[in-house]
């Protein structure tokens, strides 16, 4: 074969693979999705987006609640009323605060089959004690390695990211605190929930500074991100907030906010609305961040 047309084979080669689902993600999933809630969940669409992602109301689901501090949770536990509320009918409680119990075959048999993991509210660091780096945690990185989802609303957002906010035993007022580390589902960020429901739209802003590395992603309550790959879209009834050290609003602001149905690029870190052709925002502008009040 003559070489050019070697080449060109090889060239085709390379950007179908650039362009294949799930070619090297940098920070979203290679295969499955994420979706993130900020809390106060109780947009119904949320939940069918949910239930459409893990493959329809037959799909299997678990439920996980730990977060929520309780010693036990039966089957029974409120939090699965909202799903069998959008008609899905194969649906498992799980939860434990023994990590030699997260690390038994017998407790991860239900993830073994679901199509869908959803992780309730609560306190965050109770999720880490609980699951990180357990079996439990190997076995949600295979529901989405074959195409599940993997979600949650206020601690069970905040739990995907790499950078645990708020996972300080003590209060979840402290923004860095004795827990730090999330699943990592979403690569170098750290979220926060219930953005401006609590007045809470500037206090990532003394993460960002600390870990100019990290993006933050703040998510309002009834409001929600969804993941594939490296693109998220916004859906709900609020807004997402993005914080990022090396991008500022012309204006000078240091966040800026996404409303429903606009998206984000992770990966390239710019923020998209939809419009009659697809284009990027124009409002967000690369520079330095100034210098924290002192």
């Amino acid at each position: 074969m003559p070489r050019a047309a070697m080449r060109l084979i090889a060239a085709v080669a390379a950007l179908a693979a650039v362009a294949a689902p799930g070619a090297a993600q940098q920070v979203g999933p290679a295969n499955g999705a994420l979706l993130l809630v900020g809390g106060n969940l109780q947009d119904p669409a949320i939940v069918e987006r949910f239930l459409d992602l893990a493959g329809g109301t037959d799909a299997p689901v678990v439920l996980i609640p730990t977060a929520g501090g309780a010693e036990s949770y039966g089957q029974t536990w409120r939090g699965v009323d909202a799903f069998r509320a959008a008609g899905a009918r194969d649906l498992t409680v799980l939860h434990t605060t023994d990590r030699d119990t997260a690390n038994s075959p017998a407790f991860v048999a239900p993830l073994r089959r679901a199509r869908g993991v959803w992780f309730g509210g609560g306190r965050q660091w109770r999720l880490a004690d609980a699951y990180l780096h357990t079996r439990v945690h190997d076995e949600l990185q295979e529901v989405l390695a074959r195409g599940g989802v993997v979600g949650g609303s206020s601690a069970g957002a905040t739990i995907l990211g790499s950078y645990l906010v708020r996972g300080d035993t003590r209060t979840n007022t402290i923004m860095m605190g004795d827990h730090e580390e999330g699943f990592g589902f979403l690569r170098g960020v750290g979220i926060d929930q219930h953005l401006l429901r609590r007045n809470r739209q500037f206090d990532l802003l003394e993460v960002i500074r600390a870990r100019p590395d990290l993006l933050g992603i703040g998510i309002d309550e009834d409001t929600a991100i969804v993941v594939r790959g490296d693109r998220f879209e916004v859906i709900g009834r609020s807004y997402v907030a993005i914080y990022d050290h090396e991008r500022r609003l012309d204006s000078g602001g240091l966040f800026y906010l996404l409303a429903p149905g606009d998206a984000y690029d992770l990966a390239t870190r710019e923020a998209y609305r939809p419009r009659p052709a697809l284009g990027p925002l124009d409002r967000v502008v690369a520079g330095p961040w100034p210098e924290a009040p002192r």
